[in-house]
């Protein structure tokens, strides 16, 4: 494909060459004769730029997997039909020296159907489309030939997504390798020899396949961690994560930093992996759906124990610990009596060193005062994180439960 600045350079030199052979032959034109038509510069021009103009234009490229995966989506509103079946024969044996050879017309494929199945390579939504359409069904054919039945289509979605239809939750994959048939495939139809029988030697009846089902469900993904750091914009939580773990979370200064939840992987003996979610701040009033609100307070529902990042350099910093445990039952009641630990950051700067007696007499447990920047103390909170785990598994195993693993 040649540019078009090309063109443009091209036809200036056709007609600067255009313009002096006019002048050259006008020269040498005798008087009676009348001069020759000129090329006008502009139809030059113009028939270039149309030139241009039609040539092929390369159409919108689709966004790369990798582009793909940055948009973190935790809610899609997806509609998924079924295939549909395919139709019944009707038609009759035919062979020489046989006159009455019977009904042959076979049935007609089922339609695929529509299937969620949770993938752990997938961790958002965003890879799902709004609508999906199953695999058609194919139609019956003579000599008793039935229709192939349409393939099943599946739709991969993260660990920990839940499925409404309208305001009731119809399925939780929040296992790997569960899976939900979202749209059943419409039945095949039946071919003329379906309808044999004593009394109607010769059926010419047959029926049209069934129409998939069709359904709009409402995908929510709550991210599945063993802990979930919760704490209020800039207390420092993406800035421990990356200590903690290889999770590269946006750090900056100001509030509302992290806007999607980030999940990091502390490694210990025993190939043990502990999966700690970055949730984004929370302010006064989530559970009213303020600020962030309740689309990121689902997120702390999967989590089995809880790591509450205060700011330390700021006055009286109990009170964070209690409006956040106070956000947490208003929006589901019970949450904030899971076990916890609370985490008491930025001991590094000056003023945080007159809060932290302060704030372990008003809370009356153990909190664990680090530098998420330095990592100060930081072997402290990963003991602790380890304790935590083990009670978890231990309790997950005495109830007969199959606990969470990485």
């Amino acid at each position: 494909m040649t540019p078009a600045r090309l063109f443009s350079a091209r036809s200036r030199t056709m007609f600067e060459g255009m313009g002096h052979w006019a002048s050259s032959t006008q020269a040498g034109l005798k008087p009676s004769q009348p001069p020759p038509r000129q090329v006008s510069p502009r139809l030059l021009s113009v028939s270039c730029a149309d030139l241009v103009k039609h040539q092929e234009l390369p159409g919108k490229k689709p966004l790369s997997e990798k582009k793909l995966k940055r948009c973190f989506v935790d809610c899609r509103r997806v509609l998924v039909c079924g295939g549909n079946g395919g139709a019944g024969a009707s038609c009759f044996h035919s062979e020489p020296r046989k006159e009455f050879g019977g009904p042959d017309g076979g049935d007609g494929g089922n339609g695929g159907h529509v299937i969620l199945r949770v993938d752990q390579q997938v961790k958002s939504l965003s890879s799902v489309l709004s609508r999906y359409q199953g695999f058609n069904g194919e139609d019956g054919g003579s000599k008793n030939c039935f229709g192939r039945s349409g393939a099943v289509l599946y739709i991969q979605v993260p660990v920990g997504t839940l499925v409404k239809e309208g305001n009731r939750v119809v399925a939780d994959l929040a296992h790997l390798g569960d899976e939900y048939i979202a749209a059943l495939g419409g039945a095949g139809g039946k071919g003329n020899r379906f309808f044999l029988a004593n009394d109607n030697r010769a059926p010419v009846t047959c029926t049209p396949g069934q129409p998939g089902q069709q359904r709009v469900l409402h995908l929510e993904l709550k991210t599945v961690a063993h802990a979930g750091m919760v704490g209020f914009p800039n207390a420092g939580k993406s800035s421990l994560l990356r200590a903690l773990s290889n999770a590269r979370p946006a750090v900056a200064s100001y509030p509302f930093t992290t806007l999607k939840p980030h999940v990091g992987i502390v490694h210990y003996e025993g190939h043990q992996q502990i999966a700690v979610a970055d949730i984004p701040g929370l302010i006064r009033g989530a559970h009213q759906n303020r600020g962030l609100g309740s689309a990121f307070l689902r997120h702390i529902e999967r989590c089995c124990f809880l790591l509450f990042v205060v700011d330390l350099s700021l006055p009286e910093p109990w009170t964070q610990v209690d409006d956040l445990k106070y956000e947490l039952e208003m929006y589901e009641e019970g949450l904030s009596e899971r076990p916890h630990a609370i985490v008491a950051n930025k001991i590094d700067l000056p003023e945080a060193q007159a809060n932290l007696s302060q704030l372990r007499d008003h809370m009356g447990q153990e909190v664990i005062a680090l530098s998420a920047v330095t990592g100060e103390n930081l072997e402290q909170l990963l003991l602790h994180l380890k304790v935590l785990y083990d009670a978890y598994m231990e309790a997950k195993l005495g109830q007969g439960c199959k606990p969470l693993r990485w």
